[in-house]
């Protein structure tokens, strides 16, 4: 009986303990925050703390320039956490540069010093769990990068980052706080990111469909690698349990032959897509030939209008076709053949180019 008690009294005196240590769940003075931004396939995170201005003043008082002694903690110099609480940490998911400088895949931790002229020094450290920079180490640096501050003309209340420019291949980050910005640059090679994951992929299970194939040369012509994409086209067309011609691949080939010169072999492909199309991928096709080959464009864009029977738009390719050689006459009649069978919402544009042919003007 009294080892029974004596447990009871071990097991409430552990609850009260346990108890007495959990601590409330309240808001945060400085709010939890993050901002994510992609570029290409690359996503950029910045995770931090908010704090307030709150009439205080910031730059070189709450904010002190340069590298400091906290008066805490194992730094005698240290520099700003670029937020509040934890350390403020930017993830890339995808080797970047940053103000022209490599900086690998991965979780860093993010500094600023910044000093009275508007100087400013970027840090990215590899510790990401300290509180602030009491204990920042020049030792875990991975990047020093300099930029300059700006002034902004209205003051931020609540600190806040944010990818103001973004563009294929960069974006801009930028702290904001009081009346100051501090931008940095980051830059991703999309391209190579991109083609190294799709030469991974068709590895992998995705490699088991012809799709993601087709769609693989696609992306490598656009990114101007046509070796690559003429390698995947083909793979496409024949060689594998899932390879079969089609509109999209064949016609595809026939672009790569194209852009490496090789018009007369090019040429054969596309008519080779031309038998599989149905009316809107031959109207595509043909009318991207007006500019560079309107009698080979002519000649599409009537098979058009007789392998598909005048469906909607053949016949309107071969209007513009026709349009394209100066010969309105048969433009129009063309046109009139389109009309019948056009969707409502298209008559419209019909009608002004209608006009456009009666008036000896080309539609193109």
């Amino acid at each position: 009986m009294y080892a029974k008690c004596q447990l009871g009294l071990l097991l409430l005196a552990v609850f009260f303990t346990t108890t007495l240590d959990a601590q409330l769940t309240l808001p945060a003075g400085s709010p939890e925050a993050e901002v994510t931004q992609r570029v290409g396939i690359t996503d950029i995170t910045i995770h931090y703390n908010r704090p307030y201005v709150k009439g205080r003043e910031i730059w070189g008082k709450l904010v002190p320039y340069g590298f400091n002694d906290l008066g805490f903690g194992t730094s005698k110099s240290a520099p700003w956490r670029a937020g509040a609480d934890y350390n403020t940490t930017i993830e890339f998911t995808d080797d970047v540069t940053i103000e022209g400088n490599a900086v690998s895949a991965g979780k860093y931790a993010l500094f600023f010093a910044i000093e009275e002229n508007g100087d400013v020094t970027g840090i990215l450290s590899s510790n990401t769990t300290s509180w602030g920079s009491y204990f920042y180490d020049e030792a875990e640096d991975v990047l020093r990068f300099n930029v300059k501050a700006k002034d902004l003309e209205t003051s931020v209340e609540l600190l806040t980052f944010g990818f103001d420019t973004v563009e294929a291949n960069s974006a801009v980050a930028s702290l904001k706080w009081e009346k100051k910005e501090i931008p940095f640059t980051i830059e991703v090679n999309v391209k190579d990111i991109v083609m190294k994951g799709i030469a991974n992929d068709l590895r992998n299970p995705k490699g088991f469909r012809q799709t993601n194939w087709d769609q693989a040369a696609n992306y490598a012509f656009g990114a101007g690698d046509l070796d690559k994409a003429l390698e995947w086209a083909n793979a496409s067309i024949s060689g594998n349990f899932f390879s079969k011609e089609s509109f999209s691949n064949l016609s595809l080939k026939s672009r790569i032959l194209a852009k490496q010169g090789k018009q007369e072999e090019a040429y054969q492909f596309l008519d080779k897509a031309i038998a599989l199309g149905n009316a809107r991928e031959i109207y595509g096709a043909g009318t991207q030939l007006l500019a560079t080959d309107k009698t080979k464009a002519l000649s599409i864009l009537k098979a058009n209008v007789k392998q598909n029977k005048g469906a909607w738009p053949s016949n309107y390719g071969l209007a513009r076709a026709y349009s394209a050689k100066g010969d309105f006459k048969n433009a129009i009649k063309s046109l009139n053949q389109s009309m019948k069978v056009a969707p409502a919402n298209f008559k419209p544009r019909l009608e002004q180019s209608l006009e456009k042919l009666k008036n000896g003007e080309d539609i193109n």
